[in-house]
């Protein structure tokens, strides 16, 4: 099958990455959703933006905890090496992802729509100035804004926050200019961005599906299905494309 994905990767003229938080469970990131997921021990109310306009402290300590104290030390891993590398051979065209780790473009992807944004910049919730984290001190919760002294949100998106622009109107374009799709470690169970590989299909798009068990895609869209860890799937797939 993995032989069979190489060859209509190999005739396919357009093709987007579409990932979700499996493809980042082999660097150490956690997926929210499911077995051993973080919901699972934290409470997700932290990440909404009412709870956070009324609790920047307790919402910021959960915060720092989990996306710079434990998720910052991640780092890509060979499925995302693959889909730079891939990238860059000419293969594929761009990467919708879930993920908001960046891990994407640290192994070298440059065509990368965040749907939901970013942990790597925070931004004033008043003036919206804009900050890499790697800047802020963040001994000091909340971190304030040195411009206007208001507190930083982390510029992803927060329960009852919009899909960013332009990663939202960009990613469903892609639905409409692909030939093929390939996903990678999304479960399709997360709103509105499970709807991206639907319209694909919808537009005649072809699916890869690379998964360590059947998704919500498997049975309902999904062409080729490549069951399997994403590193391991992605590492043959880029042998069959004679990729180094």
């Amino acid at each position: 099958m993995i032989e069979k994905a190489a060859e209509l990767i190999k005739n396919t003229n357009h093709i987007t990455a579409f990932t979700g938080a499996g493809i980042s469970v082999e660097s150490g990131i956690p997926p929210f959703r499911g077995e051993n997921g973080l919901w699972n021990k934290y409470d997700p109310v932290f990440l909404d933006i009412n709870y956070f306009y009324q609790n920047p402290l307790r919402s910021w300590k959960m915060i720092k905890e989990i996306f710079y104290d434990f998720f910052g030390k991640a780092k890509p891993n060979a499925a995302h090496i693959a889909l730079a590398k891939m990238e860059l051979s000419g293969y594929v065209n761009s990467v919708i992802t879930q993920n908001i780790d960046n891990l994407h473009q640290e192994a070298g992807s440059k065509n990368v729509y965040e749907f939901h944004g970013t942990s790597q910049n925070l931004i004033c919730m008043n003036c919206h100035n804009t900050y890499s984290a790697k800047d802020i001190n963040l001994s000091i919760l909340p971190p304030k804004c040195e411009k206007c002294g208001e507190i930083l949100k982390p510029d992803f998106v927060f329960f009852g926050e919009p899909i960013p622009e332009p990663a939202n109107s960009a990613s469903f374009r892609e639905t409409e200019i692909s030939d093929l799709f390939l996903l990678i470690g999304s479960t399709g169970k997360v709103m509105p961005a499970s709807m991206i590989p639907f319209m694909a299909k919808m537009n005649g798009v072809k699916i890869i599906e690379i998964n360590i068990k059947p998704s919500n895609y498997t049975n309902a869209i999904t062409d080729i299905f490549l069951e399997g860890k994403a590193t391991k799937i992605m590492t043959k797939l880029l042998e069959y494309l004679e990729v180094n």
